[in-house]
């Protein structure tokens, strides 16, 4: 098999680019059309105001310049472009970048799993890719240690919660054992993707954001992915005791549905009624919005 060059590579990403540029009106993104429009769809400076890069860098990148681009830079212009997924996850392929919000495009997240994830409730359960990215997740996981949905879409991370996010960790008990679990699993995980730049990402931003992430990282600690037993402390509903259980849903390095199941009647009627919060909470959202 012939691997396509980097300059092959960048003729793509320009063609890409342009045809995506090319069908979108300036209407579809809040622009007015004005009436010396001779351009088909968007200008390049308009797109390059969308995603708040210079017009000069963006112009270059569809010229097929040898220029640098970033998972942020390419991120912004899906998002300008309004490509769906698999717009999406060509245009970081073409770029040789790794999607830095990985829960856009997982193929392993189809409708049928995400109705499974729903029928499973008030079973908490959700989907996670290798690195604790959640990708997917039901209405009672997404109340279970805080409100994820509440979260930007890069902040919903395991790592990222259990060390920056304080109603996170109020949901363990046994914080400081958790936390070295977790490091031990992302250091287990991390070993076969060592030059992926969205891990390393991950791990910078960690260790900038937290002293007590970079100690125990350092340790260089490891630890599998066994389900276990949990007591979750829930702001809204109480204690809950819980059997955690991972079911991968391809190679084991890969996304995996993880379920928490109520090991007592007690905790399963308080699953039923965090359900019930976080239905009545989507109702309201969905009244307000229909208002607006």
């Amino acid at each position: 098999m012939t691997t396509a060059g980097p300059g092959t590579r960048r003729h793509e990403l320009a063609a890409f680019l342009r045809s995506r540029r090319e069908r979108i009106t300036p209407e579809q993104v809040g622009l007015p059309r004005g009436r010396r429009r001779r351009t088909p769809g968007l200008r390049r400076e308009e797109v390059a105001h969308l995603s708040a890069v210079g017009v000069t860098w963006y112009t270059w990148l569809e010229q097929a310049r040898d220029i640098t681009v970033s998972p942020q830079v390419l991120d912004a212009l899906a998002d300008a472009l309004l490509l769906d997924p698999t717009e999406r996850s060509h245009l970081f392929a073409l770029a040789g970048q790794c999607d830095p919000h990985p829960g856009t495009t997982c193929p392993a997240v189809t409708p049928a799993l995400r109705e499974l994830l729903r029928q499973l409730e008030p079973v908490p359960a959700c989907v996670q890719n290798s690195r604790y990215d959640f990708l997917a997740y039901n209405r009672t996981f997404g109340r279970l240690y805080c409100d994820l949905d509440a979260l930007p879409r890069e902040d919903r991370n395991t790592l990222w919660l259990a060390f920056t996010h304080d109603d996170f960790r109020a949901a363990f008990g046994d914080l400081p054992e958790v936390l070295r679990a977790m490091v031990g699993k992302l250091r287990a995980s991390m070993a076969e993707h060592l030059a992926e730049p969205a891990w390393k990402a991950l791990v910078q931003r960690l260790q900038d954001a937290s002293p007590e992430f970079c100690e125990l990282w350092e340790r260089r600690d490891v630890a599998d992915l066994a389900g276990r037993a949990k007591v979750i402390r829930n702001a809204r509903v109480g204690v809950l005791h819980l059997e955690h259980t991972n079911l991968w849903l391809g190679p084991a390095a890969g996304p995996r549905l993880g379920t928490y199941v109520p090991l007592d009647e007690e905790s399963r009627a308080r699953l039923e009624r965090l359900l019930e919060l976080a239905v009545h909470e989507e109702t309201q959202a969905a009244r307000a919005l229909t208002a607006a």
